[in-house]
């Protein structure tokens, strides 16, 4: 006697009370998912590890009252991003701002400029320029996190790249050391 390769499966054959069961089944799991919620998440923060730099006190420099060192012609320099935070542990916030002409075609290039004021609480002055317009650089991410100035930069591999189309991308970062700001590249350049 042979059997078949296939079992004999006429017991699986669907009929239309087979989906009603299963509709029916379906309704009232989703009923009780409903009213059976878990209770409300409670979160607890990390605490953030301290760092060397005081708390800032007092109020961020504006960078709009800044003069920056930019040759715009016609047009103005405009601030498209500012963060601010206590870069040289003085305990009073500086503000870093990425500048550009406010061109109406194209992307021009970025400045990055750290703003603070004196501790006599005077007018906002520029005392560093991070990156300068000259070299052809865009700011893309930007933050400043841990005393520290964190950006992306997209930026050319020689003057035969065109302007619109950046082909190298910097992940950088300043730290104020020793009175001056140094620059840290933690990976090297990538070619987009």
């Amino acid at each position: 006697m042979q059997h078949p390769a296939v079992p004999d499966l006429t017991h699986t054959h669907t009929r239309p009370i087979h989906w009603v069961a299963t509709a029916t089944a379906l309704a009232g799991v989703v009923a009780l998912s409903s009213v059976l919620q878990p209770d409300a998440a409670t979160a607890a923060q990390t605490p953030v590890p301290e760092t060397k730099h005081a708390p800032a006190h007092g109020t961020p420099p504006d960078p709009a009252a800044v003069a920056f060192p930019l040759e715009c012609g016609p047009v103005e320099a405009v601030v498209v991003k500012k963060a601010s935070g206590d870069l040289d542990g003085d305990g009073r916030p500086e503000t870093v701002a990425v500048v550009h002409c406010d061109a109406p075609m194209g992307t021009p290039p970025d400045g990055v400029y750290v703003v603070t004021r004196g501790a006599d609480g005077g007018k906002p002055r520029v005392v560093a320029a991070l990156v300068n317009p000259k070299d052809r650089r865009t700011v893309t991410d930007f933050a400043v996190r841990g005393g520290a100035v964190h950006a992306t930069l997209l930026g050319y591999s020689s003057a035969d790249v065109p302007s619109c189309c950046p082909d190298v991308t910097d992940d950088v970062k300043w730290r104020w050391e020793n009175g001056s700001f140094v620059r840290d590249t933690p990976s090297q350049a990538r070619t987009v």
